[in-house]
């Protein structure tokens, strides 16, 4: 069966947050505490990701039980809204979309990001759609997230879309469903990501 659509997660993926990384962000901001920290923001997060709750707002909170000397809404910025669009999987994107292909985001976010990713980042100039936690109001790698955005995509068979994220959760929820998932993170290069597409019948060249 033909891939008619490319998900393509965000983070990791599309772009890259901070000058090195959000987790080398995080050890240099953080130091000790990055562990804890991460852990901390994941459990404070995971409501806002499926809308259900103000994600910046909870930042001062979560700080105040660390020994650092930040402000929230400066780490904010640093961590969150410092985005920058590689090209590595856009290349790859844009040659799928040559190719017929939809083109959709697939991508975890609260509501403040996203709105911030629509405003400045130019998905859209590719891009036939964007699927967003925070307004789907699940996450992944819930399978629901992946029923919705099926659902949406008015998809007849889940294999006849790929989807590529650099989680191996994400990754193995998308494919027990039947859709056609590739792990990969950004840095392992386009050649990598154009060489695991192909595999799974995407139509790129060598």
């Amino acid at each position: 069966m033909a891939v008619d659509h490319l998900l393509l997660d965000c983070d990791g993926v599309l772009q890259q947050v901070g000058g090195d990384g959000w987790r080398a962000e995080i050890q240099r901001r953080l130091g000790d505490h990055a562990d804890a920290f991460v852990h901390a923001v994941d459990e404070l997060e995971a409501p806002a990701l499926c809308g259900e709750a103000d994600f910046p707002a909870g930042l001062d909170a979560v700080l105040a039980d660390f020994d650092v000397d930040l402000d929230a809404a400066e780490l904010y910025a640093g961590l969150w809204e410092s985005i920058t669009v590689r090209p590595e999987a856009w290349d790859v994107a844009r040659e799928a979309a040559g190719a017929g292909l939809g083109i959709h985001l697939a991508t975890n976010q609260h509501p403040r990001r996203a709105a911030l990713m629509r405003r400045t980042l130019g998905y859209e100039q590719i891009a036939d759609g964007a699927f967003y936690s925070c307004e789907l109001g699940v996450a992944k790698p819930e399978v629901a997230f992946f029923e919705v955005v099926l659902e949406r995509l008015g998809a007849p068979r889940p294999e006849s879309v790929a989807f590529v994220d650099d989680s191996r959760r994400n990754v193995e929820a998308a494919a027990g469903l039947g859709l056609r998932a590739v792990q990969w993170h950004l840095d392992e290069g386009g050649a990598q990501l154009r060489s695991r597409l192909r595999e799974v019948g995407l139509p790129l060249a060598d």
